[in-house]
């Protein structure tokens, strides 16, 4: 029997093995990731039968696809703040509702100005929703398997991604555009009522409250968590800090983690869109078919999902930031095997799948990296907006590849560039690490620690 003393909340959770409840959120944010994922690939999809529709140009098309990449940006940067402020949850399930009815409302749209809108309004939602699923999961996992659970629920997104692409490669033709969209919509809104019954808010941001409803639900929480004739502790909250959670990311002894984080993300994000944007002509200029182009493409989210459940293992057992450092190192050399593999379809499969595994595997493992490094009061602001820098890496990444075109470089040459924001990646990552071991009195007195280091 443990004593009835008092524990910080960090100190409670590592001393409870992972319950069934814990597991429960997990796989609640695990489907949320999987709706986002769906949506990012469903759009890419249905592009071509939007155009026919209205009969656009691919200028006027481009909005379409910019918009929820936008809206993701600002979702981001606005609803971290009030989730450190109002909740996790809170912001989560309006999120989840806001990305679903826009979607469903997308479906009706009567121009391609009205859909602009509800993409743009569908990317608010995703981008308050991903963040806030994997600070969640941060907060109900152990220190030493947090990074694994973590990516493991990141892991929706690819399964989302892929399972959503091939679906709606195949069944757009059949309930058209709108179909889609609706089916976008319906599903985000048939899981809103398990979230607001089922996904408890944060402990730390409950504790933090300092309520007595909050404390009262906090018990509820705990006695759910620990095991079978074990005394629940008096829980201590985390140091409640002052101000803005937005001014925390640049307080000293933080900020330089931050710069390096978000460079991390930009340049991350800037590889992965520019390489799978630009893959189909990768492939269509090695002489493949359509269908021979998808399969292979699929191989870099098989790639991505396997990747980040052995990347997110290794980081609960290594130093977090070098086994990602040394992921994104051994990329640098694949990117050289894609630009190079001309025709060869054994080298270009390895290349993508091994471009999947080390790139997007070890951005998946970067938020896991990144939930861990802020405070409780500033941690969902913390992981939004690296998400909506890396956003902008994203954005960029998706139209270098076409200036780079417009100016005459061959997609080899393209390609072979991703090798430096790999290498300013590999270097931010090491420079964190060098960071994080030095240990920052001020980030530890606030319980500031990358899963993983101790």
């Amino acid at each position: 029997m443990q004593d009835n003393r008092q524990q910080r909340i960090d100190q409670f959770i590592d001393s409870q093995p992972v319950s069934g409840y814990q597991k429960r959120i997990i796989f609640l944010c695990f489907l949320v990731a999987a709706l986002d994922g769906l949506d990012t690939a469903c759009v890419g999809f249905i592009g071509p039968a939007i155009r026919n529709h209205w009969h656009l140009t691919a200028a006027a098309l481009a909005p379409v696809f910019g918009a929820g990449l936008f809206g993701t940006m600002a979702g981001g940067i606005l609803l971290g703040p009030v989730a450190d402020r109002h909740g996790r949850k809170t912001v989560l399930v309006a999120s989840v509702f806001l990305f679903g009815i826009s979607s469903l409302l997308s479906a009706f749209s009567p121009d391609v100005h009205f859909l602009v809108v509800m993409r743009f309004l569908t990317g608010v939602g995703l981008g308050g929703a991903m963040p806030n699923s994997i600070t969640l999961t941060s907060e109900y996992c152990p220190t030493e398997k947090r990074s694994g659970y973590v990516t493991l629920m990141f892991c929706g997104f690819t399964i989302g991604a892929s399972a959503g692409g091939m679906l709606t490669a195949q069944l757009v033709n059949t309930i058209g555009w709108e179909g889609v969209f609706i089916a976008g919509g319906l599903l985000p809104l048939l899981l809103l009522p398990f979230l607001m019954v089922y996904l408890p808010e944060s402990i730390r941001f409950l504790l933090l409250l300092g309520k007595k409803r909050a404390v009262v639900r906090v018990a509820e929480i705990v006695s759910r968590i620990v095991a079978p004739g074990t005394a629940v502790p008096e829980l201590l909250a985390d140091e409640k800090v002052q101000g803005s959670p937005v001014r925390t990311l640049f307080e000293r002894g933080v900020v330089a983690g931050t710069l390096l984080i978000w460079t991390l993300f930009f340049m991350s994000l800037l590889i992965i869109y520019l390489l799978t944007s630009w893959m189909p002509v990768l492939l269509a200029s090695a002489g493949m078919s359509l269908e021979a182009a998808a399969l292979i493409s699929m191989m870099h989210q098989v790639g991505a999902a396997m990747g980040s459940i052995w990347l997110g293992r290794q980081m609960d057992r290594f130093n977090p930031q070098r086994v990602l450092a040394w992921a994104y190192l051994a990329s640098i050399p694949m990117i050289v095997l894609c630009a190079l593999s001309g025709n060869m379809r054994s080298l270009i499969v390895l290349a993508v799948f091994a471009l999947g595994f080390l790139v997007s595997g070890g951005q998946i493992g970067g938020y896991a990296l990144v939930a861990g490094f802020y405070p409780t009061s500033s941690r969902s602001t913390g992981v939004s907006w690296a998400n909506a820098i890396g956003r902008i890496g994203a954005a960029l990444g998706s139209m270098a590849g076409g200036a780079m075109m417009a100016v005459g470089m061959h997609l080899r040459e393209i390609i072979l560039t991703l090798t430096i924001p790999a290498i300013v990646a590999t270097v931010s990552l090491f420079l964190l690490g060098i960071i994080r071991s030095a240990g920052s009195p001020e980030a530890v007195k606030r319980g500031n620690a990358i899963p993983g280091v101790r």
